[in-house]
């Protein structure tokens, strides 16, 4: 994966939705990762054009404890008729979140993240 920095940024609604709904299964720690979300910068994209996102957390938030770092939470993500175009993932590092993937099955790259609605969250 290669990343293009940018000048950080607040998450969109979108992607505010799509980390809340990935957040949304309960797993030990999640509340934990749901109170950075005010404080979650965008840092970086993963490509031109790619929906996916490096994240930062500032420092004044209280990072998760006993996370560890990697993929946090996924879900299935499918398109209005229900068939599966794709798959949303949340990452950590250190206790915070650190990016948004957008892994999709289809020959054509998404522009935008899922809508968090066509997101089924996979309990780990």
């Amino acid at each position: 994966m290669s990343t293009t920095p940018i000048q950080p940024r607040a998450l969109t609604e979108l992607e505010s939705g799509v980390v809340t709904k990935l957040l949304s299964s309960g797993a030990a720690g999640a509340g934990e990762f749901l109170s950075q979300i005010p404080f979650v910068q965008v840092v970086a994209t993963w490509g031109v054009g790619s929906p996916s996102v490096d994240l930062s957390v500032l420092p004044s938030a209280v990072p998760a404890s006993g996370s560890t770092d990697g993929i946090f939470a996924s879900g299935a993500v499918t398109d209005r008729n229900g068939a599966p175009v794709g798959e949303a993932i949340l990452w950590v590092e250190n206790g915070r979140l650190s990016g948004i993937e957008y892994a999709w099955y289809t020959d054509e790259r998404p522009r935008a993240l899922p809508e968090p609605a066509r997101i089924e969250v996979l309990v780990r």
